[in-house]
Parts: structure tokens; C-alpha cells; sequence
């Protein structure tokens, strides 16, 4: 499966790998138990809830998705390290420059950064200037997934900071 990818878009989501539905059907997060798209949707990153047959749709919506290993499927514990190019990676999200990237599942982040303790949220690093946040999974898999412990739900306000740079200055100037 190719990347969902175009210039200048608000947010890229990168995961890990497609899982086994997805690599099937051609479709990111396509598995029923996957909350991506509904979460997509009830954070208003969407003004839809989008099927994941449609996901080439959420280009409408300045949203990009792509994965860290494009050779393998599978559940994560299942994938071979040899197959992430996080260079490759590295080299897209400076080629198309999102506002903002977020990786779908803490492994993802922790595998490009190559640091075990990182933890949900906005990054203390950036891909280039490209500003990084860190996110739970959607994957039915989670089991500890609960909206109110999900960073999912401060998207809009990051994307409007990365869109908006100079917002925390103003702020601290009112202030």
C-alpha cells in the first residue's frame, strides 16, 4: 500500500505497519475494532466519520497517513526492525512538510526515536522544525484506551499552534 501524502498538509499519522484487514483490503486502519476513523471524527478532525475504503478522502481534510515499516503487516510484535525505514520517513516528512506529524501508538514513536521512555503527548524533539506528538493506539488491541486519557482530543489545539507559531508569544504577551 502507497502512501496517503501531499504537501503542506495539517497532520500526518504514522503507525507502525499495516495490520492484517488492512494489508488486505488496501485500507489503513481497516479493522472494524479499530477506532481510528470514529476518533477522527469526534475530535473534529473530520466533519464526517470517514470508512476506511475512503481513507483517500482525508486528503480533503489536510490529513496524511503513512507507516514506518511499509514492507511488513501484522500485529507489532510481529514485525522484523530490519523493515522500518525511518529514514525514508524522515526524509517524506521533510520532503511534504505537515504542520504537524503524530505517530498512531507510542511503539511507532518510541522505534523512530529509538528511546523507550517516551510517553503520550507533544514531543520535546521535532522532525526538522516539524513539531511531534506521541498518541495511543486506536487498535482494538488497546485495551486500556478511555477518551479522557487520550491526547487524541488536543489535535485540533496542537495543529493550531503548529499552523500559528508565533500563538505562544502572543499569548505571553497578553498574559
Amino acid at each position: 500500500m502507497i502512501d496517503l501524502l501531499a504537501p503542506d498538509l495539517k497532520i500526518v499519522f504514522c503507525g507502525t505497519a499495516k495490520g492484517t484487514i488492512s494489508a488486505r483490503t488496501g485500507s489503513f486502519y481497516a479493522n472494524p475494532s479499530n477506532r481510528f476513523y470514529r476518533t477522527l471524527h469526534e475530535t473534529g478532525l473530520t466533519p464526517e466519520r470517514i470508512d476506511p475504503a475512503d481513507f483517500r478522502r482525508l486528503l480533503d481534510y489536510g490529513i496524511g497517513l503513512t507507516d514506518l515499516n511499509q514492507v511488513e503487516s501484522g500485529m507489532d510484535r510481529a514485525l522484523s526492525e530490519r523493515h522500518f525505514d525511518l529514514q525514508g520517513f524522515r526524509e517524506k516528512m521533510l520532503h511534504f512538510r505537515p504542520k504537524l506529524i503524530a505517530f498512531t501508538s507510542l511503539t511507532a514513536a518510541r522505534i523512530f526515536f529509538a528511546d523507550r521512555t517516551i510517553r503520550c503527548g507533544l514531543q520535546d524533539r521535532a522532525i526538522g522544525d516539524i513539531p511531534v506528538v506521541a498518541l495511543p493506539s486506536t487498535s482494538g488491541a488497546n485495551a486500556h484506551w478511555t477518551r479522557e486519557r487520550h491526547h487524541w482530543y488536543q489535535l485540533q489545539a496542537l495543529i493550531c499552534r503548529a499552523e500559528n507559531p508565533s500563538w505562544d508569544d502572543e499569548q505571553k504577551a497578553t498574559e
